[in-house]
């Protein structure tokens, strides 16, 4: 078997579609997405493809190390997305030629149903709305992901954050916090996402105020990029730690976990080198009895590989869902038969390969030209730069 062609397609709402062609007629799907960064990694996979066609897609491994490390210079993150992309396709074209589930390959399952996490902020713009009103609409949202059957939800932070803030700002957030953990009670697993929002000066002090609350995890308390850093700053909470959605490389979690910066690792199969390497990140997650809890606010596609891993592994907790109100996260529009959420859980994917079918069509109608959408940046009031 030989690879034929490779095609990306930029979907609504900010979505990077791969397909992969073979010259027996098996075609594989994956997606990649760098969030702000769609136009270069496309033209990322544009660049790769020359380096696959013609080749095994089967040798799945093999064509990773020749994407990966051919060149003098390492793939930086728009091209170690484009590979994940690339690499999600090769694995549902094995499945399918195999006939077997790509989780099947993998190891077969540890578990009979995958535990969802939903997001909470819903379509909130935080930036026109005064405290008050974003912590209402927050915690009416959370009563309405916890009716729906979600047994875990994680709510963002405010933005921005100045390096040094005031205790009424930390009250403010602190009281969001309870008036969510009051509503939805303790059965609930509530996390709390500070994006890399918060300086390592009001971190500990955060984390120390959020305690009582029982948080599933924090996730990056400060930026990933100084693991010394993160590392202090959990061995000053109780609180879990979690990061890994701005990690790319098993290399950069190595890191991570030889100075015990956190407990969960949140690796994207977008973006971490695709289904192996997430695979690889678990394995040496387990050594330092680490779970993980897979980044990923993308599309179906996305959703379906980490279904892959999240069935196989035993150290996994729960899986991210951005939990959109059109369900195209779930493959409205762009899956002939999309996944469905009961009581909060996905049955395993069954089907071969990654187990969905694409719907061409729906792909063709829902096409965009890939510019971002989201804001890029925050500013504080002063009009100086934030952490997004």
């Amino acid at each position: 078997m030989k690879i034929t062609g490779v095609e990306t397609f930029h979907v609504k709402p900010r979505w990077i579609f791969v397909k992969v062609t073979t010259d027996e007629g098996i075609t594989g799907w994956g997606e990649c997405d760098l969030e702000g960064y769609n136009l270069v990694t496309a033209a990322a996979v544009d660049s790769l493809k020359d380096t696959i066609i013609g080749q095994d897609p089967r040798n799945i491994e093999y064509l990773y190390k020749v994407m990966y490390a051919s060149g003098f210079y390492r793939a930086g993150g728009a091209v170690y997305s484009a590979i994940s992309g690339i690499e999600q396709a090769l694995w549902d074209i094995k499945g399918k030629w195999l006939n077997v589930p790509v989780w099947q390959l993998l190891g077969g399952k540890s578990r009979d149903r995958i535990r969802m996490y939903a997001h909470i902020c819903g379509n909130i713009d935080y930036t026109e709305r005064d405290e008050q009103e974003c912590r209402d609409l927050l915690v009416e949202n959370a009563k309405i992901k916890v009716k729906k059957g979600f047994k875990s939800l994680k709510t963002p932070f405010l933005c921005p954050c100045r390096h040094i803030e005031t205790p009424a700002m930390v009250t403010r957030f602190v009281e969001r916090i309870a008036k969510i953990r009051e509503a939805i009670g303790d059965d609930i697993d509530l996390a709390v996402d500070f994006h890399g929002r918060v300086s390592p000066a009001m971190a500990p002090w955060l984390c120390r105020e959020l305690e009582p609350y029982g948080l599933m995890f924090i996730e990056e308390p400060v930026l990933p990029e100084n693991v010394d850093v993160m590392a202090k700053i959990a061995r000053m909470t109780t609180i879990p730690i979690a990061t890994g959605e701005r990690k790319f490389t098993t290399f950069e979690y190595r890191e991570v976990l030889e100075k015990q910066a956190a407990t969960v690792l949140q690796p994207d199969v977008c973006h971490a080198g695709g289904i192996s390497q997430v695979m690889k990140i678990a394995a040496m997650g387990e050594n330092y009895y680490c779970s993980l809890a897979p980044h990923n606010p993308l599309g179906p596609l996305a959703l379906a590989a980490c279904l892959q891993i999240d069935t196989v592994i035993p150290n996994f907790t729960a899986q991210e869902h951005p939990t959109m109100e059109e369900g195209w996260d779930l493959g409205a529009v762009y899956l002939k038969k999309p996944f469905e959420i009961v009581d909060g859980y996905i049955e395993i994917p069954q089907g071969p390969g990654l187990g969905v079918e694409v719907d061409e069509d729906g792909i063709k109608e829902n096409s965009y030209d890939g510019r971002w959408g989201t804001p890029t940046a925050f500013f504080k009031d002063d009009n100086s730069f934030a952490q997004w």
